[in-house]
């Protein structure tokens, strides 16, 4: 048994919802997979699809195997596609995805310039705030704006990401400028949802460490519905520094307590180009990933310099 040939009839069956479909798409007779499909069966020990007249079914072995059986197909094609590309210019479909407001902010002004240098590449830019799988959503590369936990995926870095105190000077003129972390306690602190329920800021300076309860009025999952109240003179936000920095060096923001480094948990984090081990060699993950790293500079262009108008702390 052609053991290749029968995990890709087995796959099409699958995607297609039948055995007819399947070998249309396959450019094969029906017939023809039916057996490989048996073959496999027999060989496994096990049967993998519910056959009727109209319709297939996965058993509950055959939904294990084709989760398996897909990705191995997946990353067959992948390393055949990467090798294929070894010297030549980047070429083909480039799927990425991206947060919404950063892909908004510093991926869609910079696309066109891109796609212009590389001609070949096709961007298909999916956005979601939330984490992808890069294998089920069958993703290129994932610009990722936290610090990434140990895995199986090659982490790029592209840039720097820094957090900063900061609020409008119409709130600061209202309810003055705190002076250190603790003092927060007693400003309306407008607060990013991440899900874990405590809200706590944490700033560090010189190997001291200080952890600070905040409270506020706005909470959200949207961190530009924070930044439009606190443009507002609402409160303070905690925010990373590709988001306001346009706003802080217009004056409609003001850092505060620049002298701490500001972090949410324990940890700073950078903004990285994350991709499985299959696209290593893929000479069109590496022409974006190195456009971006240009593109945004070191330190990158929406760095605010340490002191910017009226700090304070």
């Amino acid at each position: 048994m052609d053991r290749f040939s029968a995990l890709t009839a087995f796959v099409a069956v699958v995607d297609q919802g039948g055995f007819t479909s399947a070998a249309r798409r396959l450019g094969v007779a029906p017939s023809s997979l039916t057996r490989q499909l048996n073959a496999l069966e027999a060989e496994l020990g096990t049967l993998l699809l519910n056959r009727s007249t109209r319709s297939v079914s996965l058993t509950t072995a055959g939904r294990t195997y084709y989760q398996d059986a897909r990705r191995i197909l997946e990353q067959l094609d992948e390393a055949e596609r990467a090798v294929s590309e070894i010297g030549k210019s980047p070429s083909g479909t480039l799927r990425v995805t991206a947060s919404i407001a950063f892909a908004r902010l510093h991926l869609a002004p910079a696309l066109p310039d891109y796609l212009r240098r590389f001609p070949g590449v096709k961007l298909d830019l999916q956005l979601n705030d939330s984490l992808v799988n890069l294998v089920d959503e069958r993703v290129d590369v994932a610009i990722r704006l936290a610090t990434l936990p140990d895995s199986s995926l090659i982490t790029r870095k592209l840039a720097h990401h820094r957090r900063v105190v900061c609020a409008s000077p119409r709130y600061l003129e209202e309810r003055g400028v705190p002076t250190d972390p603790a003092s927060l306690k007693t400003h309306n602190c407008l607060l990013f949802d991440y899900g874990g329920g405590e809200d706590q800021w944490t700033f560090a300076r010189e190997g001291e460490v200080m952890r600070v309860h905040v409270q506020g009025n706005l909470r959200s999952t949207g961190s530009e519905v924070l930044l439009s109240a606190a443009l507002e003179g609402v409160g303070l936000v905690l925010m990373p520094t590709w988001l306001v920095g346009g706003d802080i060096a217009a004056g409609r923001l003001v850092i505060l307590l620049d002298n701490w480094t500001a972090m949410v948990g324990s940890a700073e984090g950078t903004i990285s180009g994350v991709f499985l081990p299959n696209r290593r060699g893929s000479a069109k993950v590496a022409s974006f990933l190195d456009y971006l790293s240009d593109h945004f500079g070191s330190p990158p262009y929406w760095e605010p310099p340490v002191v910017m108008g009226k700090t304070a702390g």
